[in-house]
């Protein structure tokens, strides 16, 4: 069963450099966001590396051995025998191509496949796609103060609610959860998403009421959360173990604009809201 759920934010854009609103627009990476997905990559490689074991233990075919008759082969059966061998990984990703970029950071080095679920698009922002929070205040002023005060304005302009936002990732999440294909052997569940439905997906697993999912502070790009479900007769509990996790080089360089030499002089850099 599914005991150990991971959820990823994909790396910076040129949107989120803007501040952008992007919900389901496809933006790729930009050169910080590479930099990002890797270094998140990498790290989380690393501690689930058990997975890259599993996975040949699993594929004996994806494992390099040498073309050289003589030369004697790799044992299958050391892979086999791991106690690595007896967990699964699951890799997730929305199928925008942010996401995918990254996955593919995290997945790649293991040798994992990567599997598309549209349902773990990003929040859908309606007519404000695109838009800077300055530009939706100038031609949307009444929906913008709403959309601000957590009082649901925004509603009026097609943008999906952070309540019906959390219940379309939650229920994702546990159908997951409910997959009879994942009940045989303990699984952990990596899932590439997005900052806003990591944040209210989490939340509706928690049971924040609807008026606290604008608390739960959103996530940074490429960083990580962790829950672990606990199951009873009738449903599945979830606990939050990591919230807005990431690598040890976030605190040693500017993570959201990355290391100096990716930045050619004309790049803007990137600053927090006020």
């Amino acid at each position: 069963m599914i005991d150990e759920v991971m959820f990823m934010r994909h790396g910076r854009t040129a949107f989120n450099l803007q501040r952008r609103l992007q919900g389901q627009i496809d933006i790729p990476l930009d050169i910080v966001g590479q930099w990002q997905v890797d270094m998140s990559g990498f790290t989380l490689a690393q501690r689930f590396y058990w997975a890259k074991v599993s996975n040949i233990a699993r594929h004996p075919d994806r494992l390099s051995q040498p073309s050289d008759p003589p030369i004697r082969r790799s044992d299958i059966t050391e892979y086999e025998q791991a106690p690595a061998s007896r967990r699964r990984m699951v890799v997730v990703s929305s199928d925008l191509f942010r996401a995918q970029q990254t996955a593919h950071a995290f997945a790649d080095p293991l040798g994992l496949d990567v599997t598309l679920d549209s349902r773990l698009r990003e929040r859908d922002f309606g007519q404000w796609e695109g838009m800077s929070r300055e530009e939706i205040n100038e031609r949307y002023p009444e929906g913008y103060a709403s959309w601000k005060a957590h009082e649901g304005g925004e509603a009026a302009y097609g943008v999906e609610s952070r309540p019906d936002l959390g219940k379309r990732g939650s229920s994702t999440i546990r159908s997951y959860c409910d997959d009879p294909q994942y009940m045989d052997e303990p699984t952990t569940l990596f899932v590439v998403s997005h900052g806003s439905w990591i944040a209210a997906t989490i939340g509706n697993l928690m049971g924040l009421p609807d008026s606290q999912l604008d608390n739960l502070t959103g996530m940074r790009n490429a960083f990580w959360s962790r829950m672990e479900p606990q199951y009873t007769s009738n449903s599945v509990l979830f606990h939050l173990t990591e919230y807005d996790k990431g690598p040890d080089v976030a605190d040693a360089v500017d993570w959201e604009n990355g290391p100096a030499y990716l930045r050619n002089p004309d790049m803007p850099m990137w600053k927090p809201l006020i």
